[in-house]
């Protein structure tokens, strides 16, 4: 079994953080960055920046962290630990769980939800372990992702048919794509965009001033872009994407009900996808959440509507392991499994109005 050893990141490699980070296995993950770290230090985390050293690579690993009063520290290793397969993640967890009793950080658990593709194997895996499987927290855990490596004749030939149709038809009736400068007045068209989706899927959206901290870190950054299609003089799609690394990925999205411009919002993500192509070299789009694959077809799954539309691009879902618990302090996490998550989840709700992940 592969030997891990952990520590906190130095100042330096702090200041160096994206480039590190998209120098991990796999290249990373877009919610391990810098800027989102900050997004989370205003809403209730403290990030810890983490880095993994294991016989082959190194990685680069952010912490959140949450204090629960009686209880210690919660530590969330968000799309992390950046390892190679399964088999690593228990050496690499043991080894973050010795680092925080050497710096006497009172962890009672370590939540984990490393980028590695589910099945059989890997679930065997970390039951064997000792990991205890927990409710997945990120939209995409199920995911569609779009190779984007081929050129953009070969990869408009590559969608799906309902995709290709839809770009195809858009592009030849006109429709127009706009990138949208930063601002304010952006941000707030784009929320207002994006309470149509909660509208009709169970989606839930977070504050302005999240989202608006979020996207601003993004695009100083050099990380974010909105692009908008415009009906009647208003805004009637709009789409927040994000290049980190080698991968792209579309953030967030709104529209409009009942628009005129057929395949308007698949002509917007067609412009996100080439462009991020062309300027970053990317090559792979993240649709960011769909149902699972075995939950495609179900009607009553939450993100049905959601999962037509980005499998109209790529009919591939990938599933990841989604979240697992090393449990700590066996106590601890008792009292935390059975009481105290829910407790504190539902208070934070109640005094913030904002999820408590």
């Amino acid at each position: 079994m592969a030997d891990f050893s952990a520590r906190f990141a130095t100042t330096t490699e702090q200041q160096n953080w994206d480039a590190l980070v998209t120098s991990n296995p796999g290249g990373g993950n877009v919610l391990q960055s810098a800027a989102f770290a900050e997004v989370k230090s205003h809403h209730g985390w403290r990030p810890r920046f983490l880095v993994l050293e294991g016989p082959e690579s190194t990685s680069y690993n952010l912490i959140l962290e949450k204090r629960v009063p009686l209880l210690g520290a919660l530590w969330y290793l968000i799309k992390g630990p950046g390892v190679t397969e399964a088999g690593q993640v228990p050496a690499a967890v043991r080894a973050v769980a010795e680092l925080a009793r050497r710096e006497g950080q009172r962890v009672f658990a370590i939540k984990v939800e490393p980028d590695l593709v589910d099945g059989p194997e890997a679930r065997q895996i970390f039951r064997a372990s000792g990991l205890v499987k927990t409710f997945n927290l990120q939209p995409n855990d199920s995911t569609a992702i779009l190779d984007t490596t081929p050129d953009s004749n070969q990869l408009l030939r590559n969608l799906h048919s309902r995709g290709r149709n839809a770009v195809r038809r858009a592009i030849r009736e006109g429709v127009e794509v706009q990138r949208m400068e930063p601002t304010q007045e952006t941000f707030r068209a784009m929320y207002s965009l994006m309470a149509h989706i909660e509208d009709r899927s169970a989606a839930r959206m977070r504050s302005f001033e999240y989202y608006s901290r979020f996207w601003q870190n993004f695009v100083d950054a050099g990380q974010g872009r909105f692009y908008f299609v415009y009906e009647d003089g208003e805004p009637s799609v709009g789409a927040f994407v994000i290049n980190y690394g080698s991968k792209g990925t579309y953030k967030d999205g709104g529209s409009r009900p009942g628009r005129t411009q057929y395949g308007d919002s698949h002509l917007v993500q067609w412009r996100a996808i080439n462009d991020l192509k062309d300027e970053f070299g990317i090559v792979e789009y993240d649709f960011c959440g769909t149902p699972p694959s075995d939950r495609l077809k179900d009607t009553d799954h939450p993100h049905h509507g959601l999962g037509l539309f980005k499998t109209s691009f790529t009919k591939t879902v990938t599933d990841f392991v989604g979240c697992y618990d090393f449990v700590v302090s066996g106590w601890k996490y008792r009292v935390w499994n059975t009481i105290a998550e829910r407790v504190a989840r539902q208070v934070y709700w109640r005094r913030t109005h904002q999820p408590f992940y």
